[in-house]
């Protein structure tokens, strides 16, 4: 007698049979899973942009990375290593003071001090994402040749300062605000000017929309007009769609945050300015479209002007257009300053 033996069938014959048999059902459970992994890498996405590592290299900009980079980021996110101050140059240490003070959530910040001996006034910098104070060594040199003390901040999470993480200018508003506090004690603190690079901008504007701060005048880098623009500009840089993606985004890093992201906006902020305001611009920006810094100008109702500069991106202007930058800026201040 012959036994017959049964031979299992392929793991993926069964699935099509059941697919077979539950079509409905089956694109169903595709879609739930689908929506799932793509909240989980929303979420993953939202941490790791806030919240800064201690070892890798940074991730590049969008529009640095080749595409198997992007599917790499795609999929296990950026990585940004903390924010870390360089050494300041010695044409400037020897009239530098380190000070230490409490900003938002009593979170201990630094800031380095470079007083002027015959200063115009005193200009408080800020600096952008994932950077910290050395960034703004350049731009404080400009500035003390034009007869300005500065002062430099790190916000919570960079550079000198404690904490790990960034909110994209949100909870940073407080650190301007306690720094201004800070400074009420110098010698020298009037006119007092307000300086910032992207996000330190956009601290600097829901600053002076929550706490109705009173500079003598800003200078504007390079802001965004929303927080969900700026994530949507991120994912179109990358060639993805913005939608759903740049929500996700910003619904989980809300949820991780403690602030409803949607309503980060600095261009209604820009409603509360009282001061005159020079904003600059890069027109090779990728981060933020022409249009998005247009309607947070036209939100401005002060004295003010948009200078456009042409081949800067997302960057220190002054880094790379500095004679241009410091001819309109030294205009600015002449007037206004």
């Amino acid at each position: 007698m012959v036994e017959k033996v049964h031979i299992a069938a392929p793991l993926w014959s069964s699935w099509f049979q059941w697919v077979k048999l539950y079509p409905k059902l089956t694109l169903l459970l595709s879609f739930i899973w689908m929506i799932v992994f793509l909240n989980l890498l929303a979420f993953l996405h939202a941490y790791k942009m806030t919240h800064f590592s201690q070892k890798g290299l940074k991730t590049p900009k969008p529009e640095a990375l080749s595409l198997l980079q992007k599917i790499k980021v795609l999929f296990a996110g950026v990585n940004i290593p903390r924010p870390q101050n360089s050494p300041i140059p010695g044409d400037l240490e020897r009239f530098s003071e380190v000070h230490r003070f409490k900003g938002h959530d009593a979170i201990e910040l630094e800031a380095w001090y470079f007083p002027h001996p015959r200063s115009r006034g005193l200009i408080l910098m800020f600096h952008g994402y994932a950077n910290c104070k050395t960034s703004l060594l350049s731009e404080a040199k400009a500035f003390r040749e034009m007869g300005y003390s500065t002062f430099l901040v790190d916000f919570h999470g960079s550079g000198g300062s404690d904490g790990n993480k960034t909110s994209i200018g949100y909870y940073e508003a407080e650190d301007v605000k306690k720094t201004m506090e800070y400074i009420r004690t110098f010698p020298v603190n009037r006119p007092l000017i307000l300086y910032g690079q992207s996000m330190g901008s956009v601290a600097i504007l829901r600053a002076i929309h929550l706490y109705g701060l009173q500079p003598q005048a800003l200078i504007l880098e390079s802001p965004f007009d929303k927080m969900l623009s700026t994530a949507e500009n991120r994912f179109s840089g990358m060639g993805l769609p913005a939608f759903p993606a740049a929500h996700l985004l910003i619904f989980w890093g809300s949820i991780q945050q403690g602030f409803w992201g949607f309503k980060h906006n600095p261009k209604e902020y820009a409603k509360r300015v009282r001061c005159p305001t020079l904003l600059l611009y890069g027109k090779e920006d990728s981060t933020i479209t022409g249009d998005q810094i247009q309607a947070l100008f036209e939100n401005l109702k002060v004295d003010k002007q948009l200078e456009i500069l042409r081949g800067v991106r997302h960057e220190s202007s002054f880094r790379a257009s500095p004679d241009i930058w410091k001819s309109v800026v030294s205009r600015f201040l002449a007037k206004y300053g």
